[in-house]
C-alpha cells in the first residue's frame, strides 16, 4: 500500500509505493534529495524521521550507527516507510562538491603490477570531457564479463585518464576476472562520481590520513589535491600493510614528503618480519602512539572495515569529532574485508 512521505526541505508530501525506498520515490519525483552511494554505505541521504516508522534495509554500520538510530536518523536510500512518515534531510555539508554524475566509455591504457595482489590501471575516457570529481571521491565500474564495483580514483580531477588500485578480493568474482584477464585495449564503463569521503579544501586545521592496503587510492588523490592547492597545515599519512610486499607507492609518498615540509608518511607493516625501516604493528596503534589529541583535525580513512572501525573508535577517543572523521566503506556480496 502507497504511503504518504512528507519531506521538509522540498515543502512537499510524495507517494511511495511499497517496497520502494523513501530516496528513491523522491528522485523518481525530481526532488534533489542528498545521496550518494544509494545502497547504505556513504551516509549522504542521512535523515531524521521525524514521525511515523520505516524498515530500514541492510546497509553498513558506518554510514549510520546504533547510536544514529537512537537519534531517531535512518537512511533515505534504505529506508522503506511502514506508515505514513515525516522526514527531515540532515543539513547538507556546505563544501559538498557538485560535479555532475556521468556515464562514460572508457578503454583500458595500462594496468600493472603494484603488488603482489593489487593492480594498478589505468583507463582512457574515449568520446567526452574528463570527469570532473572531489580527491577522494569513487566510482563505479563495469568490466567485460564482470559485475559492477567500485573503486576509488587515485588521480586528479579533469584529468584524460582515471587510475584505479584493484586488490585481488578472495572469492572475488569482479577482481578475480580483473586480475587474470583484463588487458589494455578493453572497454570499461565508468558511472561517478559518487562518495562523501571527499577533500575538505576550506578546513584549515591539521590533517591525518589513515590507509590500508588498496585504500591507497583514495587517499593519494586528497593529499596530492591538497599539497597541489597550496594546503600548508600538518598533513601526516598513515599506510598500513600486512607484510613488506603488500607496500607500494612508498616512493612516491616519500618524495613528496621531501618536497612538502608538511606532509609526514609512515608505513605500517603488522606481520613481522618487517624491513628494519617500517615501523611495525597495526597501524591505527602507530597513530596511537603519535597523536593524542585530535580536535580540531579532519581525518580520512580508507581500508578494510575493521580497520576504518578502529580508526573511528581511536579518533573519537582522542577528540576527533564525528563530522570531521570521513571514511567511504566498500562491501562486496563475496567479502567484505577490503576497500578497493
Amino acid at each position: 500500500m502507497t504511503k504518504q512521505v512528507a519531506l521538509r526541505q522540498a515543502g512537499r508530501t510524495i507517494a511511495v509505493a511499497e517496497g520502494v525506498t523513501i530516496l528513491d520515490a523522491a528522485l523518481a519525483d525530481g526532488i534533489a534529495y542528498p545521496h550518494g552511494c544509494r545502497s547504505g554505505r556513504c551516509g549522504s541521504c542521512k535523515s531524521r524521521l521525524v514521525s511515523g516508522s520505516v524498515e530500514l534495509l541492510e546497509h553498513s554500520r558506518f554510514a549510520l550507527s546504533q547510536e544514529d538510530k537512537a537519534q531517531g536518523l535512518i537512511l533515505a536510500c534504505r529506508a522503506i516507510p511502514t506508515t505514513d512518515a515525516s522526514v527531515a534531510w540532515i543539513g547538507g555539508d556546505e563544501e559538498a562538491p557538485s560535479h555532475p554524475r556521468r556515464r562514460l566509455n572508457c578503454r583500458v591504457t595500462a594496468i600493472e603490477n603494484a603488488t603482489h595482489d593489487i593492480k594498478h590501471v589505468q583507463l582512457a575516457i574515449e568520446g567526452a570531457d574528463p570527469l570532473a570529481f572531489a580527491a577522494g571521491q569513487y566510482a563505479r565500474l563495469t568490466f567485460p564479463g564482470a559485475p559492477t564495483r567500485d573503486y576509488s580514483m587515485a588521480n586528479g580531477s579533469g584529468e584524460p585518464t582515471l587510475e584505479f588500485h584493484i586488490r585481488r578480493v578472495p572469492g572475488g568474482a569482479a577482481t578475480r576476472r580483473i586480475h587474470a584477464l583484463l588487458k589494455p585495449g578493453d572497454p570499461v564503463w565508468v558511472e561517478g562520481p559518487f562518495g562523501s569521503s571527499y577533500l575538505r579544501e576550506q578546513h584549515a586545521g591539521p590533517i591525518l590520513c589513515i590507509a590500508g592496503g588498496s585504500g591507497l587510492a583514495p587517499i593519494k588523490g586528497i593529499v596530492e589535491a591538497a599539497l597541489a592547492g597550496g594546503m600548508k597545515q600538518p598533513i601526516h599519512v598513515y599506510f598500513g600493510a600486512r607484510s613488506d610486499r603488500d607496500l607500494y607507492l612508498v616512493d612516491h609518498f616519500e618524495a613528496l614528503a621531501q618536497r612538502h615540509a608538511n606532509l609526514r608518511f609512515t608505513p605500517v607493516v603488522s606481520s613481522p618480519p618487517a624491513a628494519a625501516r617500517w615501523r611495525t604493528g597495526l597501524v591505527t596503534e602507530a597513530v596511537a602512539q603519535d597523536l593524542h589529541d585530535l580536535d580540531g583535525w579532519k581525518a580520512y580513512v580508507a581500508g578494510p572495515p575493521p580497520m576504518v572501525e578502529a580508526a573511528m573508535q581511536l579518533g573519537t577517543a582522542r577528540g576527533l569529532r564525528s563530522e570531521d572523521l570521513h571514511a567511504d566503506v566498500f562491501f562486496t556480496p563475496e567479502a567484505a574485508s577490503a576497500h578497493h
